[in-house]
């Protein structure tokens, strides 16, 4: 029984200190979000980081090589919060909720660090393969997801390939948000899709009728009466 206790105790320091790196974690990426909502990438520093996180500067190296890949999980950490992964029903619907919500993301203050990202990946080509690693990999991975979806249902045609598919829907909203010369809004969202499921609809798809609810049921039987 005493041996056991010790090792109970033994255990404690580790997961406090388990407990303490996750709470400093967690201070780094949000004091990093605070700061870029503020400033350039170029402009935030790893000493300002820390002073705002609480932390060391060692401490942020620990988990971190450089300041730009720790803006990247906070940036990722942001995203992800913000931008709607949606399961309706519909292919059509779920890429116009999606686009809505990533264009809405990509047109605030942090998500216009999206350009910042791909600046510093010209002239840092390690940062550039995490960049699509970590961040455009993950994201089209979890659109695909939409994209099989509408196949299995038969709502799009198989024979078109998922990858183009996708470069197809966020290609011109990525493109507007580099180069600045179209607007970014839930229309535009809208009109990509409904441009792009022109082509990828399958003529004989028809969506199941949505069920009728309880209520509109007793109210029709009613007037029968």
């Amino acid at each position: 029984m005493r041996q056991q206790q010790d090792l109970e105790y033994a255990d404690e320091p580790k997961k406090r200190g388990r407990h303490r790196s996750l709470e400093a974690k967690t201070a780094i990426l949000k004091a990093t979000l605070q700061l870029l909502e503020r400033e350039s990438l170029r402009k935030v520093t790893a000493d300002a980081i820390a002073r705002r996180a609480g932390v060391s500067k060692a401490t942020i190296y620990k988990w971190w090589p450089n300041k730009s890949m720790v803006a990247l999980d906070a940036y990722l950490a942001g995203m992800t919060e913000r931008v709607a992964m949606p399961n309706t029903g519909s292919a059509k619907e779920d890429f116009t909720q999606q686009l809505k919500s990533l264009t809405a993301f990509y047109t605030s203050t942090l998500g216009r660090l999206f350009c910042q990202f791909i600046a510093e990946g010209q002239s840092d080509a390690a940062f550039l393969a995490s960049f699509r690693e970590r961040f455009l990999y993950a994201r089209r991975d979890a659109a695909k997801i939409m994209w099989r979806r509408g196949v299995d249902r038969g709502e799009i045609r198989s024979a078109v390939d998922g990858d183009i598919v996708l470069d197809m829907i966020y290609g011109p909203i990525i493109f507007r948000l580099l180069a600045g010369h179209g607007s970014l809004n839930d229309s535009e969202s809208e009109a990509i899709v409904e441009a792009v499921f022109i082509g990828l609809r399958r003529l004989d798809y028809q969506r199941p009728a949505k069920k009728k609810t309880t209520r509109r049921l007793v109210k029709r039987r009613k007037a029968h009466l």
